[in-house]
């Protein structure tokens, strides 16, 4: 079967502290054409002044296939999708792509903020070559999946991200692109409607059409994909069956966990959540937050997720149930101490969440810290603890034995 995506040796340099848009002069255009088939070797080479975001990369990729891009952040994941969205070029190499892709790799990436949501289903649809009349006889489906019918005619500027992705994704998806591209789409938004992004992804694969989909979440890209390409530095490390694909990378980030956490960039909303860490004393998790209410906003209590090596939440902590972090307070220092349950020796993340009673997330920090269980729950036990039966072994004990006894012999008399 032929490909319907073949990549053949991308790489892509950025150069740091280049200005963005400033025009070469004609010396530097020369010098740079010269350099061009001498950039393959450079690229194997270290420039402090030059990051290479991919680095030789091929694959080639069947209609119908769905494929899971895994990597840590840095690794090329985002890179990658925007050369095969067409958003930016390869510095080296080439890809052919034979049909229409529809993409997700930002909130929003390509809505214009002063249109409506109406307008820009319409205008995404025009950019992907759609008839208004296709268009039209899909439009009803796109708004029901979107749960979005009230705000349909608000420019989207004032949406929030939540609504965005929302959006994003419901056009990319209901498009009929012969190749859908999604960057993260379970980062934002709640349980329900990421498990409506899922379910219409598997619908996509069904059709016969390609997806190419890029999570941190690797219970849903098990769930997923069939196919996997983990990326490290900019480099294919393994491209194969998605278990093995996800137990390569899930390995290689246990041995690199940390169990603090500090935010690399201010965030611009009404509460920050700046420093989060994390130390296991025996069986209890004593987790310190450091965080800043940066507007007004109502009181907030938190959650602490707690998840297996994958990214499956297992548990959720309430310390408390009642808003108790007021903007007047601020900054907060929070400590936090939970009583673990009993579990199978592994790598675990936690995660916080801190918002209001009425579901209003002011900031969350998934999977950022860790901490690793070594002991065994049941020291005698003679065979190993496996994540096939579950992560948590809850204490039980037999209350009561009734052994099978011997039934009277009747006799048969004479």
């Amino acid at each position: 079967m032929s490909s319907i995506i073949s990549a053949r040796g991308l790489s892509k340099l950025y150069h740091l502290g280049a200005p963005q848009h400033r025009y070469k002069m004609l010396r530097e255009a020369i010098m740079e054409a010269f350099r061009a088939p001498f950039r393959r070797h450079g690229a194997n080479q270290s420039d402090p002044h030059e990051i290479w975001a991919l680095r030789d990369v091929s694959f080639e990729v069947r209609p119908g296939e769905v494929i899971g891009i895994i990597g840590r952040n840095g690794a090329g994941k985002s890179t990658l999708l925007k050369i095969l969205s067409q958003i930016t070029e390869p510095t080296i190499g080439e890809v052919d792509l034979y049909g229409r892709v529809g993409s997700l790799l930002e909130v929003g990436m390509g809505f214009h903020g002063e249109l409506s949501g109406r307008d820009n289903i319409f205008l995404s649809a025009a950019i992907l070559g759609m008839r208004r009349n296709e268009i039209i006889g899909r439009f009803d489906e796109i708004v029901a999946f979107s749960e979005m019918e009230r705000f349909l005619d608000t420019p989207v500027k004032f949406y929030s991200s939540g609504m965005f992705m929302r959006l994003a994704f419901v056009v990319a998806a209901h498009l009929q692109p012969e190749i859908l591209i999604v960057d993260e789409v379970l980062a934002v938004g709640d349980l329900e409607f990421q498990k409506k992004c899922l379910g219409k992804m598997e619908d996509v694969a069904k059709e016969g059409r390609t997806v190419i989909f890029v999570s941190h979440n690797m219970a849903a890209v098990r769930t997923l994909c069939r196919r996997g390409i983990y990326l490290d530095q900019g480099r294919v490390v393994f491209d194969g069956d998605i278990g093995d694909a996800v137990t390569r990378y899930v390995s290689t980030v246990s041995d690199a966990a940390s169990d603090t956490w500090r935010r690399s960039a201010p965030d611009h909303g009404a509460f920050q959540i700046d420093n989060i860490s994390a130390k296991l004393e025996g069986h209890s998790l004593n987790i310190l937050i450091e965080s800043k209410s940066l507007k007004r906003h109502k009181p907030a209590f938190l959650a602490v997720d707690i998840s297996e090596p994958s990214g499956t939440v297992i548990m959720q902590a309430l310390p408390q149930l009642e808003g108790f972090i007021r903007p007047e307070d601020s900054p907060h220092k929070i400590e936090v101490k939970i009583d673990l349950p009993p579990l199978i020796p592994g790598i675990y993340r936690a995660g916080v969440w801190i918002g209001t009673h009425n579901t209003e997330t002011l900031d969350e920090v998934r999977g950022c810290v860790s901490f690793i269980i070594t002991e065994s729950p049941t020291p005698g036990r003679t065979f190993p603890h496996t994540p096939d039966h579950g992560f948590i072994v809850p204490e039980a004990e037999i209350t009561k034995y009734t052994k099978k006894t011997e039934q009277p012999k009747i006799g048969t008399g004479v």
